[in-house]
């Protein structure tokens, strides 16, 4: 298999991504890229090729955190490096898998040394082996929220510190940080967002020549790697020189006062929380200038870095589409023009003329440097900056025909403003990815206890280990520091966290619902049941039911964003065909147990309880209910039945169901009313009911 990448400079399109990844080429500091977009963009081809154009570096000989022999870290652990000869070599590319463990990202004690030889050694993780390159972690938001927070604090601080079974170490960990992800597949929290230096948001082409030109170059290099590279390697080192004299000349860029107040009055006037955004934009605008040969930061810098910085900071919540407000960017930036304009004598600079292209110098249309449009004359245009989401990639189904409107059919109504709601769990111990809903064994939690390993060794309990063969010692003839050890003396950790569950709404959309105030409530009610979901890590499928049938609003997804877009167009009318949702949500979770069967399933059914259509509605719906209580499944029905006179049909439910029923005023967290019995006692006193 041929090593040769695929050059940085034969991307077509996708300038907004290249320019981001220059400028953290440029100036590390600026913090890193997040990479958002739909699969098969890309992205990660792009990350990688960049890789090849870092410049090579020197470090210390036998150096494993690769200290800079001219200014050796004086803590390094492999230190001091008085005197200690140089090597040079390429660049690293550390790639993080998604399964990673936290001892694989820190380091750990050497278990090989300490048990053989009686000696605390520490053995460095990826984050030692990423210093002073390349950090690329693919799909970033499907990372358990612990890993994520380390990376990030590492990537911040510029230092590892690890303190665990008895090793003290710290040691600089400086890289440039790229995250790619599919926000299908789940978001991240506005926390971990904002850790990232810039974002961008990345789509295929819809131009099909631009789309021949993709296919054209990627089969080329199939076919033959190092004569596809060849044909781009002046390109190549060209671009890479650049990045040098950029690197070369960011010490002497100047942020004038006017241009930080450009900055400062940008991130104020879209209200982005703390001040880390600031620092981000200038280093970014200053990242900008240099990259265009200039020695002063320019009002275009300020634009092109608040363009980068700012739209995934400007998220409230889970269901906000990141973006920028480009009339209120620009009226912003003409109100303080004037003072960079008297303080700007030259805003032109060394550079020969203000950043015109798409990465911030003007001369990338003739992608001669590789950073803007290749040397076909290709458009680089507009779809670049990529499609401003709303969290819902398809369309609804479309409306009938001009005059021919649905029977019993409403307009969707809108969604009440979401709310905190009360923790709904699956009741007993799980063993489903680590979330933050229900009890579960994982491998992030705390530990609880110790035990034999069934088949490989896991976690490692150390403690455990050396008192189950502690008591041996004399009888194996153990000699000098070292201990004995045989099989049957090993003990790996059990912990103890919380997981991440499935939570499948079957929600009524029936006349019976259609009441505009009243669907109002319920659409509130899911859509915060929706942001819990999110908060906990879960998954999330909708079922709906109305008229005739009931329907798979949403397959089971991370993208809970989805899930309250689907809900807002949601249309309500027609019969009540409850057993028809029962027995589809029946046959999203069996499917769901066979793709993984690790991630119980929460059953949430939204509805008064009423049901129309057949023979008997009612008992089918009971039946139907049956199937889902003798498999196990945790179920929650939501009741949604109003006014003086309630007929207790949802109630009666959740008792089919082997769960509970919650009053729709009752799920507010900070509401007077408590839950009629907490959900584990019930389940726990159902005979039929076992593990999900």
């Amino acid at each position: 298999m041929s090593d040769a990448r695929y050059p940085f400079t034969a991307v077509v399109g996708m300038a907004d991504l290249r320019l981001a990844l220059l400028l953290n080429a440029v100036s590390p500091a600026v913090g890193g890229v997040l990479v958002r977009g739909e699969k098969g963009t890309a992205k990660s081809t792009a990350v990688r090729a960049l890789a090849g154009l870092l410049p090579p570096i020197e470090v210390v000989g036998g150096c494993r955190f690769a200290c800079d022999p001219g200014a050796p870290d004086p803590r390094c652990p492999d230190g001091p490096h008085e005197g200690a000869a140089a090597d040079r070599r390429p660049t690293r590319l550390v790639e993080l898998p998604v399964g990673v463990s936290e001892d694989r990202i820190v380091g750990s004690l050497d278990l090989e040394r300490a048990l053989s030889e009686g000696v605390r050694a520490y053995e460095p993780g990826l984050l030692a082996a990423a210093h002073r390159g390349l950090l690329y972690i693919d799909e970033v938001n499907l990372l358990h929220d612990h890993v994520v927070d380390l990376l990030l604090d590492a990537a911040a601080m510029g230092r590892s510190y690890v303190e665990r079974e008895g090793v003290s170490v710290r040691h600089a960990a400086r890289f440039l940080l790229v995250g790619t992800m599919n926000p299908e597949e789940g978001e991240l929290r506005p926390q971990l967002l904002d850790r990232f230096g810039l974002t961008v948001e990345v789509a295929a082409t819809r131009e099909p020549e631009q789309r021949a030109e993709v296919v054209r170059r990627r089969l080329a290099y199939d076919a033959d790697p190092e004569g596809f590279a060849a044909r781009w390697a002046a390109e190549e080192r060209a671009l890479a020189e650049r990045i040098t004299a950029a690197r070369e000349l960011l010490p002497e860029v100047v942020l004038t006062d006017a241009a930080l107040r450009q900055i400062t009055a940008v991130c104020a006037a879209f209200e982005v929380d703390g001040l880390r955004a600031d620092i981000v934009m200038a280093r970014t605008a200053v990242a900008l200038a240099a990259w265009a040969g200039r020695t002063l930061v320019i009002a275009e810098d300020v634009r092109t870095a608040a363009q980068l910085a700012l739209p995934h900071r400007r998220r409230r919540n889970p269901f906000d589409a990141p973006g920028l407000d480009e009339s209120t960017l620009d009226e912003t930036l003409r109100q303080h023009a004037d003072e960079q304009s008297d303080d700007d004598p030259d805003p032109d600079g060394p550079g020969g003329g203000p950043a015109g292209g798409p990465d911030g110098s003007g001369e990338d249309s003739s992608g001669e440097d590789g950073s803007g449009e290749d040397s076909s004359g290709e458009d680089r245009g507009g779809e670049d900056r990529g499609p401003q989401p709303d969290g819902a990639p398809e369309e609804a189904p479309a409306p009938a025909a001009s005059g021919a409107t649905a029977p019993q059919e409403s307009a969707p109504v809108g969604a009440g403003e979401p709310y905190r709601t009360r923790v709904l769990k699956v009741p007993g111990l799980g063993r489903g990815a680590q979330g933050r809903r229900s009890r579960a064994e994982t491998d992030g939690g705390h530990t609880v206890r110790a035990r034999r390993p069934a088949g490989v060794l896991g976690s490692l309990h150390l403690t455990a280990t050396v008192q189950a063969a502690a008591p041996h010692q004399l009888g194996r003839g153990r000699s000098g520091r070292a201990l004995v050890l045989r099989h049957d003396d090993f003990r790996e950790k059990v912990r103890e966290g919380r997981e991440s569950n499935l939570v499948l709404f079957v929600v009524d959309a029936s006349g019976s619902m259609a009441a505009r105030q009243r669907m109002a409530a319920v659409k509130g009610a899911v859509l915060s049941l929706l942001m819990d979901a999110y908060q906990r890590r879960d998954k999330v499928g909708l079922v709906t039911f109305r008229g005739a049938e009931a329907a798979l609003a949403l397959p089971p997804t991370s993208s809970v964003e989805i899930g309250a877009a689907r809900l807002e167009r949601l249309p309500t009318g027609g019969r009540t065909p409850l057993a028809a949702g029962l027995l589809r949500a029946h046959e999203v979770l069996r499917l769901e147990r066979l793709r993984d069967p690790h991630r119980r399933p929460l059953l949430v059914v939204v509805t008064d309880g009423r049901a129309t259509g057949g023979r008997d509605p009612l008992g089918d719906a009971r039946r139907a209910a049956g199937l889902l209580a003798a498999q196990g499944t945790a179920a929650v029905v939501l009741d949604c039945e109003s006014g003086p006179v309630r007929l207790g049909l949802a109630a009666s439910l959740a008792g089919d169901l082997g769960g509970v029923a919650v009053a729709l005023e009752e799920l507010r967290a900070d509401g007077v009313a408590a839950l009629v019995r907490d959900a584990r006692a019930a389940y726990s006193t159902t005979p039929t009911r076992k593990a999900a």
